[in-house]
């Protein structure tokens, strides 16, 4: 299986060593598609430690990941959740998005991101204490999150954060060429596309445009598909649905490329 590829755009690798090596949560912020799944998955892998990821969604709750009761023939068996599983084993354990979980689940990690390290599970009436390896990793995205979505100071303070946005235009081009194997030119009109839009605050966009997005409409060009189609489908449509900034954006797209 080839390694994660991640190209550092600041101190984060280092900042993220430091945390692990004293036993300190992480915390991610930032929009969305600017590369902390892809961190994560390449610094477990740097550090040779197990993954699980969860993508946390307005349902999540404490049991779906601590775990719960099954029956099995005519008896009730504990199965543990990944939460627990991480926890016993020493996985580095990625809550993808948290302010969308329930809040159960802030309450649930509680113990876990103190001196204490330890899980408390409510249905077994047990603590366990965490692996020496494990590692607690979360992120959210301050950008949309507001109200309720947003996560508390006091749950905030109990980690090491840091903020990741989308990379200088320079190190975008060489994400671009080393996840799709597009050529440079291409590349850079694709990064010139994403900082244009990016700037066109006053289109009041929910999300501006990712570089997970134009990783899409790189690999189509890449595979053949005409590149103002390309960049249509994959940067254009999934930004709105107001067929008046669509075509706003297409044109200017199509300037571009």
């Amino acid at each position: 299986m080839s390694k994660p590829y991640y190209h550092a755009v600041g101190k984060e690798i280092e900042v993220f060593e430091h945390s692990y090596k004293n036993k300190i949560p992480f915390l991610l912020k930032g929009p969305t598609g600017t590369g902390k799944s892809r961190f994560i998955e390449f610094m477990a892998d740097k550090l040779g430690k197990k993954l699980i990821t969860i993508a946390c969604h307005e349902e999540t709750s404490s049991t779906d990941l601590i775990g719960r009761f099954i029956i099995k023939g005519a008896e009730a068996v504990w199965l543990d959740g990944p939460l627990t599983t991480a926890v016993k084993e020493g996985a580095i354990i990625y809550l993808d998005e948290i302010a969308e979980a329930r809040p159960d689940v802030i309450v649930a990690i509680h113990s876990l991101t103190d001196h204490r390290r330890e899980l408390y599970i409510d249905k077994l009436g047990e603590n366990i204490k965490a692996h020496e390896d494990f590692m607690l990793v979360a992120s959210f995205n301050p950008g949309y999150q507001k109200g309720f979505k947003e996560l508390k100071p006091s749950t905030k303070q109990r980690f090491v954060a840091l903020s990741f946005t989308y990379p200088e235009e320079k190190i975008e081009t060489e994400i671009l060429i080393n996840e799709t194997a597009i050529d440079k030119p291409t590349a850079k009109k694709l990064v010139n596309i994403a900082n244009k839009i990016r700037n066109l605050t006053e289109l009041g966009l929910t999300e501006t445009v990712s570089t997970r997005l134009l990783i899409d409409a790189a690999k189509l060009i890449h595979s053949g598909l005409p590149k103002r189609l390309s960049v249509e489908v994959a940067v254009v449509e999934p930004l709105t649905d107001d067929l008046e900034i669509i075509e706003a954006l297409r044109d200017l797209c199509n300037l571009m490329i």
